[in-house]
């Protein structure tokens, strides 16, 4: 008998999803905010932001933020007790990273159901410290006399505002590369949506 393969549990794909829809709200209405006062020689077009205004995009964007934390809790919290930080993202040896990410620039790594490899628990790992450092500079920029002791761990407000924008960058590079990797091993979507994976005599199960 095949041995079972795993699958994302349930409350890993209900956040995996909330969190994504959340992100996506709080970049385009980010977008708007940057555009009401730019921090660099260039504006984002109108289509790809959210909330119309500048009062628009600071409501979206604090309406997501909470949604946002609060998947991140919970995603955390299950993370920690049921040892899926520990188990699958643990980062590897710099010479595996090297060796998978060899292999995927040149479209040859393979994906096993259920498994990390060492390309993606640097991504992913990568990923979660970014989305805290986001939240973090967030709030500091936010509040920066409620919250003065963040705002000055972050520089002070203006460099606080330019690390909030640029992790902002690193996570809509690590949503390009994400995407498309899911539409390159569309098996991993497909567990991610459904939580199972294809058919064992699926092609794309043993991509």
């Amino acid at each position: 008998m095949p041995r079972p393969r795993r699958t994302p549990a349930r409350v890993i794909r209900i956040t995996h999803w909330i969190g994504a829809l959340s992100m996506l709200v709080m970049i385009g209405s980010g977008w708007q905010i940057y555009n009401a006062s730019p921090i660099l020689p260039f504006t984002f077009p109108p289509w790809l932001t959210l909330g119309g205004w500048l009062a628009g995009g600071i409501a979206w964007h604090f309406a997501a933020m909470w949604v946002l934390m609060g998947a991140g809790i919970v995603y955390g919290t299950y993370g920690v007790v049921s040892g899926h930080f520990r188990r699958d993202l643990r980062l590897r040896g710099m010479g595996a990273i090297g060796r998978d990410m060899g292999l995927a620039l040149r479209f040859r790594l393979s994906h096993t159901p259920g498994h990390y490899n060492a390309v993606q628990r640097l991504l992913y790992t990568g990923v979660l410290i970014v989305a805290c450092l986001t939240v973090a500079s967030g709030l500091s920029i936010w509040k920066p006399v409620q919250l003065g002791w963040l705002c000055w761990l972050f520089g002070g407000y203006d460099l606080a505002r330019r690390i909030h924008f640029t992790m902002m960058a690193l996570i809509v590079g690590f949503l390009v590369v994400h995407v498309v990797l899911a539409l390159l091993v569309p098996s991993t979507l497909f567990g991610m949506v459904f939580g199972r994976r294809p058919a064992p005599h699926d092609p794309e199960a043993v991509r």
